[in-house]
This record gives structure tokens, C-alpha cells and sequence, in this order.
């Protein structure tokens, strides 16, 4: 059996290929050897070939769970470096040592196994920390300073960003630019000894103070910040600036095509300057990686910073970072999303070098074209009213009687055999499907109009009985007799209706959780209110509903078509199937989608 994504195009074009594609046409990194591991230019010298056509990396900060943008970014790497006989890495950029945490690295590594990817090529596991890299990069920075492109100031935070200037303004030289080569060497390493405070001085880049780049005006590339590293420890009270830790890590592990969002653009340059400087020094290889933006997802009624999402799990606003409602990769999993459907998401999506706002219904869309193939039907009432067939005992000779009915799991797929469920003169359907007095068009059931239960019996509605508020408490209904679904003749009775039902007898009280868009607005968090004025009160409703028996044996994260409302899966942290011979269980089921757009309504 092949799903909708199957058949989709491998391969959209985009401005990324056709970058690849030349310069694997003109050999741009062909000649390039490989150490068999990350390493400096001499290392590398001594390896191999590199077995890979093309090297790509994803490089997540372990400060957070990953969300919908960034995966994204995982199909775009590792499925560039899968389509073109490359190898994508997993890197940890883990410069920050007081914002990162394991259970975000543990939670990152599980969440790009799940959409389907490996950084295990050629018999290596690629999987890489920045700050593996910390003595590389120091030995680096002497270099820069030894070379008369890096030099320690020890201005004050406020003077720095004086002399810095702006847009209409060149900044200016700081007092220490002119140090010696060996005074400059000298305060780097009292930096590294712990003699400075923290904030006291940065090494900062060697460049152009009146550049119309503010960040090619002498960036600072390493910092003095006393904090325990998750991975190395306190073996350092120095590290270095994300901008110049990032190329570093991608010329040490043979990156050839540095892929980014657009943010990134304007340190493009200061990228090229280093990587020039240190493959010049014979530190690194060449040619060295080159970096490529691309547009980050914006996409509706979602916010991606992760410091909001934090927020938002922090303050209790959602029920941690993997609720339903968060467009983080783990919530996505939860509500029900595929791997397969994310990846045919960002495949239809493209890549561009535009800013733009994606519609949610194109997620949506692209998980319906994913599970409509292959997920298993099923019929639920989610707001439910009990049915009464009054004259069930006399036609069918007892009012004890249970009818046996059937169904496909699959209208389309036969060999999965079909559900079981019974008819009995009791059922449950949806409220809405009963009006004492139908608006124009309505078919279901009204006092005198007939209408077929789906794989079940004809049956004409009689009236309902209402409680003192007014609400219908009961419909009552007749038989037609000779018409069940499947039988000789069952078609000789023209009804323009057909609702679904659960019958009394069998079927199972489940809780479903009819999830909406988190927040109210198409674009929140794009104007000066708080965001948090902006979540949807309504993002989540709880319900007490009935569904067919065949859901029994259910297990969390399986997904079903639930007939006429849409796609549900079972909760993978709350659902409990039921026991074989009984007993207490507790079947929760997620509303993933329905069954047509309403993202734009």
C-alpha cells in the first residue's frame, strides 16, 4: 500500500539544488580528503577521498524543543544530502553553556529519528558537539591574534556598543586595537587563566570599524562567562561567540554547503573572512564551506521563538512542550502528525530566498494526503443523543434483539478485512443530526423524513422528547424494515440522508480532544500587543464521546479516520486500550484534522 507522499515528485526544484548541482558538475569540492572524523587541514590531508559527494549539517542549540520551523531544516539538510549521495551531520552547537540542557539534546536527537533521518553514513556516526571543537577554536584565536586579525578589549559593554556606530554612523577604533601582537596574546590567555571578571574584556576580530556592515566592525569572538558546561565541564571560563564558533565547526567537519535562514545572511561575510583567514593560516581545508539562506517558515496561527514556547509551557498556558496545540516537532507527534506528512509538507513548500506566511490548511493538507491512503475508518459520536427505534422488537422479533453489521477498516484497501459492530433498538448519534424543524437543504432526521444509519437499517424519525430547558433528550424513530445495508432489495428505499451511530449495547465511552488553532489571529506575535491577548480561548475542547467497539484494542499513536469528522489518533501519553476480557481502560483520542480545511474559515 503507498501513501499520497509516495507519489509525489522526489525532487522540487529550488535555488539550493541548482547550487549543488553546479558544483558538483565543476568539482568545486571534489579534490577534498577526509580524515574519517572532524579535523584541522593537516589532519585531513592525511585521509581519504571524501566519500561524500556533498556534507551538510543541522545545528541545533540545545536550549529548547525542536519546532515545525525546524523541521523544515531537518528535511532540507539531511534530504539534500540524501538525494545527492551525500552526508548530513548532527552537530550540537553547544557554545552556550548557560542556556543548554541534556533532556533538550536527548528530545533533539529523538525528534530527527522520527521524521525519518540517520547521521550514520559510510560505517561513521556523524554526530558532533561544538564543543568538541573548544581547543581548535582557541588555538584559532591565537592564530588570529598572532596574525595581527584579533586583538582583547576591555571596554565596557556600554563603550563598545558607543563606538560601534550605526546605519548612518562609522564606528569607532577602540582604544586597545593598537595593542602589541604579544600584549594582546598575553591578556587572551589571562582571559583563558581566570585572572579577568567576567564581562571584563572580549577578543574581538580585527576587521573594519566603518564597514557598512555593523557586523564586519570588529565582532567579538570570544567571551569570559564562568558556567558549567554540560559537556566539557569548567574546564573553560572562556567561550566563543556563536558567529565565530559556527564557521569553525563547519570547516572541521568538511561542510561543503552551509544552509541557513535568512537572519543569517549579513554574517555571510564575516563567515568568509574567517574561513579565508584560517584556510590562508593552513588551519583549515579548501576550499572552505560556503553558506547558503534560505527562508525560515512562517506559518499561521504558530509562533516559533522558543523563548515564547517556554513561556508559554512555563506558565502552564499548555500542558508541557510535547500538548497538542504546540507547533514543536514532539506536540506535533502527539496530535497526531507523520513523519511522512511533515516531510511531503516541506517538500511542497519549497525553498525559497522570500519571506512568506505558509497557511496551516497546507500542513493539514499535506497530513490528509498522507493518512487518507492508509488509516483505518471508524464511526464516532462526539456529541451524543440516544435514539430510540420504537418499533424494533416487533419487527425484529425481540426487543433484546442485536443486529451483527459490518464494515471495511478501508473502503479502498479490502485486504484489511473489515470492523464488527452491532444494531440494537437503542443508539447513540450526533445531536446535531435531528432538527424539529429543518433549515432549508437539511436531510437527517426531522419528524417524517427517513434516513439511512451508515451500514445499518433505514429508519424514519417519529419526533424527539426535550428536558425543561428544551433540549432533545431522546429521538425517537421506526424501523423500515427489509432495508439493511448489504442485503438483497435494502436499496428499494431512496433516502437522501445517510448519518453515522454507535449502538448502546457496544460501543465506548471515550474522552476525545478537539484541538483548534492555539492562537486567534493568522499572524501573532507581528505587532506590538502581547501575544499572549492573542491565544484562542477555545484552542481546546474536552468531550464525553461514544465510538464503534473495533477501538478497543487502539494503541497510542495509531491513527484512524473517524467517519465524517476527521483524522484522531490515539493520545500516546494518556490512551489506554481497552483490556482483552475487560476492565478498566481509559481510550483517548486526539482530534488530529478534519476532514476538510478549516483554517481559512
Amino acid at each position: 500500500m503507498t501513501s499520497a507522499a509516495d507519489k509525489e515528485p522526489l525532487k522540487t526544484s529550488n535555488f539550493l539544488r541548482q547550487v549543488i548541482e553546479r558544483d558538483l558538475e565543476q568539482g568545486t569540492y571534489a579534490q577534498r580528503k577526509w580524515a574519517g572524523r572532524p579535523a584541522d587541514a593537516a589532519q585531513h590531508e592525511q585521509g581519504q577521498g571524501d566519500p561524500a559527494k556533498i556534507r551538510t549539517r543541522f545545528p541545533p542549540e540545545p536550549n529548547g524543543y525542536l519546532h515545525v520551523g525546524h523541521a523544515k531544516s531537518i528535511c532540507i539538510n539531511f534530504g539534500l544530502a540524501r538525494d545527492y549521495n551525500g552526508v548530513c551531520h548532527m552537530r550540537f552547537d553547544d557554545t552556550n553553556p548557560e542556556k543548554e540542557d541534556k533532556e533538550y539534546v536527548d528530545s533533539i536527537l529523538d525528534a530527527v529519528k522520527w521524521l525519518g533521518f540517520s547521521w550514520d553514513a559510510n560505517g561513521t556516526e556523524h554526530l558532533y558537539h561544538a564543543s568538541d571543537y573548544f581547543d581548535f577554536m582557541y588555538r584559532a584565536a591565537e592564530y588570529l591574534i598572532e596574525a595581527g586579525l584579533a586583538y582583547v578589549d576591555e571596554q565596557s559593554a556600554e563603550e563598545m556598543r558607543h563606538n560601534r556606530g550605526d546605519f548612518g554612523k562609522p564606528g569607532t577604533d577602540s582604544p586597545y586595537r593598537s595593542r602589541s601582537i604579544d600584549e594582546n596574546l598575553q591578556r587572551f590567555r589571562d582571559m583563558r587563566d581566570g585572572k579577568l571578571d567576567d564581562g571584563a574584556a572580549v577578543l574581538r576580530a580585527k576587521i573594519d570599524m566603518a564597514s557598512p556592515n555593523i557586523n564586519m566592525r570588529d565582532p567579538a569572538i570570544y567571551r569570559i562567562r564562568r558556567a558549567t558546561h554540560h559537556n566539557t565541564g569548567d574546564k573553560w571560563c572562556i567561550y566563543p561567540m556563536y558567529t565565530y564558533a559556527h564557521p569553525i565547526e563547519d570547516a572541521l567537519e568538511n561542510i561543503t554547503h552551509s544552509l541557513c535562514t535568512l537572519e543569517f545572511e549579513d554574517q555571510r561575510p564575516f563567515y568568509d573572512w574567517l574561513l579565508d583567514a584560517l584556510s590562508e593560516g593552513g588551519l583549515t581545508n579548501k576550499p572552505h564551506p560556503r553558506q547558503y539562506e534560505f527562508a525560515r517558515l512562517n506559518l499561521t496561527y504558530v509562533i516559533t521563538s522558543k523563548r515564547k514556547l517556554k513561556q508559554l509551557v512555563d506558565e502552564g498556558r499548555v500542558a508541557g512542550w510535547d500538548d497538542p496545540r504546540m507547533p514543536t516537532i514532539v506536540g506535533l507527534r502527539r496530535r497526531g502528525y507523520t513523519p511522512e506528512s511533515i516531510q511531503l509538507f516541506a517538500e511542497r513548500i519549497g525553498v525559497t530566498k522570500s519571506d512568506s506566511w505558509i497557511d496551516y490548511s497546507t500542513l493539514e493538507a499535506a497530513l490528509r494526503d498522507d493518512l487518507d491512503p492508509k488509516a483505518p475508518r471508524a464511526m464516532a459520536v462526539l456529541d451524543p443523543v440516544k435514539l430510540v427505534i420504537t418499533n424494533w422488537g416487533e419487527v425484529m422479533g425481540s426487543e433484546d434483539f442485536l443486529d451483527a453489521c459490518s464494515a471495511p477498516v478501508h473502503p479502498h484497501n479490502p485486504e484489511l478485512g473489515r470492523r464488527e459492530f452491532k444494531f440494537g433498538n437503542s443508539l447513540w448519534i450526533e445531536r446535531t443530526d435531528y432538527e424539529e424543524v429543518p433549515p432549508k437543504g437539511y436531510n437527517r432526521l426531522y419528524p417524517g423524513n427517513k434516513v439511512r444509519l451508515k451500514y445499518g437499517h433505514v429508519i424514519v424519525c417519529k419526533g424527539a422528547t426535550k428536558d425543561a430547558a428544551g433540549n432533545v433528550t431522546e429521538v425517537q424513530a421506526e424501523l423500515v424494515p427489509d432495508t439493511k445495508s448489504g442485503t438483497p432489495g435494502s436499496d428499494a428505499v431512496k433516502v437522501k440522508g445517510v448519518i453515522t451511530w454507535v449502538a448502546v449495547a457496544d460501543a465506548l465511552k471515550a474522552e476525545v480532544r478537539l484541538y483548534d488553532r492555539l492562537f486567534s489571529v493568522p499572524q501573532p506575535d507581528t505587532t506590538e500587543k502581547d501575544f499572549h491577548e492573542e491565544l484562542n480561548p477555545d484552542s481546546l475542547k474536552v468531550v464525553a464521546a461514544y465510538v464503534e467497539p473495533s477501538l478497543a484494542s487502539a494503541k497510542g499513536d495509531e491513527k484512524f479516520q473517524f467517519e465524517r469528522h476527521g483524522y484522531f489518533v490515539a493520545d500516546r501519553k494518556d490512551h489506554l486500550s481497552l483490556p482483552p476480557n475487560g476492565g478498566e481502560g481509559k481510550p483517548v483520542f486526539n482530534r488530529v484534522a478534519g476532514m476538510k480545511d478549516s483554517w481559512g474559515k
